[in-house]
């Protein structure tokens, strides 16, 4: 049975693991993200998530790499109607910021990208300040209105600006956020536990969590006096310093054995359980990274695993 979760108060069914497409053209070219798509769709996947931004760091690149890479294969494989693409504004060197015409400009490039009429979740990639929020909601309000996009979320934005996206949608009627983006793991809990969660929680959002596996530290593949091959091997052995990221490891490493389990199934299940989230998102740069991630949502923790690894990241 595929498993589906509700997005918000949103009509989108979305599977509990959310594919991050951040990898696809960067460090997965076309045909390695092509393997990782099918693979993730034939074990049931539906919820693939990008950005326009990605992968503009890479010396060559616009940004767009993802969404053309998923474009391609949404064109190759036919199956537009089977999957839920979220991709984001926002953050791409062309179209910078939350600006009315940005967002609109940048929807199109996006839906070119795709290969697609419509955006199923679009994302502000990060808060822009400088703009009212009457301005950007009254832009995405229009994407939806004109049926580009389907729903609309957010990422990178505090509780207080969240709040008020939130009542000046209820006031003026107009499109409302249904999900939030935020950085979330078990080494990285303040970054959502708080106030912003109590605003997602208190308007019925759904919480996509991302850097789920905190880059990659959390599948247990960083350990003392061991280097790792890959391009975000810096960040993620950065937590081994820490005693919080230790002690998480070792609670790691005791549930995964008593469990028979991979380690990043054990960090995805213990996010897939916390209150609010619907869906981690992690990313797969070989077909052979993906069981670990799939098995991570279908593990069902018990009461005192859940325990042991909340009260390790405290």
């Amino acid at each position: 049975m595929t498993l589906r979760r509700a997005l918000g108060a949103s009509d989108l069914s979305v599977h509990p693991l959310a594919l991050g497409g951040n990898v696809f053209g960067w460090t997965a070219d076309r045909d390695q993200s092509f393997a990782v798509l099918d693979a993730y769709t034939a074990a049931g996947g539906n919820f693939i998530d990008t950005a326009d931004a990605y992968s503009h760091w890479v010396q060559g690149n616009q940004g767009g790499e993802s969404e053309t890479v998923i474009g391609q294969w949404l064109a190759a494989r036919g199956n537009r109607d089977d999957v839920v693409i979220a991709t984001k504004a926002g953050a791409q060197p062309g179209f910078k910021g939350l600006g009315a015409a940005t967002i609109k400009g940048a929807a199109e490039e996006s839906l070119r990208r795709l290969g697609t009429d419509h955006i199923d979740l679009y994302y502000t990639h990060y808060d822009d300040p400088s703009v009212p929020v009457e301005e950007f909601l009254g832009a995405l309000d229009e994407l939806v209105r004109a049926g580009k996009v389907r729903a609309i979320a957010a990422s990178n934005i505090s509780p207080e600006r969240l709040r008020e996206a939130l009542e000046v949608s209820d006031r003026e009627g107009l499109a409302r956020y249904v999900a939030l983006q935020p950085h979330y793991n078990l080494v990285s809990r303040d970054t959502y536990e708080g106030p912003l969660l109590d605003v997602a929680r208190d308007h019925g959002l759904a919480a996509v969590p991302y850097y789920g596996l905190a880059s990659g530290f959390l599948t247990g593949k960083y350990r003392p006096g061991t280097a790792v091959d890959s391009a975000r091997a810096q960040g993620a052995a950065q937590h081994l310093e820490s005693e919080r990221g230790r002690k998480v490891l070792a609670a790691l490493d005791e549930v995964a054995a008593a469990r028979g389990a991979e380690v990043a199934s054990v960090a995805l299940a213990w996010l897939a359980a916390r209150p609010t989230v619907v869906a981690p998102i992690a990313s797969a740069r070989t077909v052979e990274q993906l069981p670990a991630l799939i098995a991570g949502v279908e593990l069902g923790l018990t009461d005192a695993e859940l325990a042991l690894l909340t009260a390790a990241s405290d």
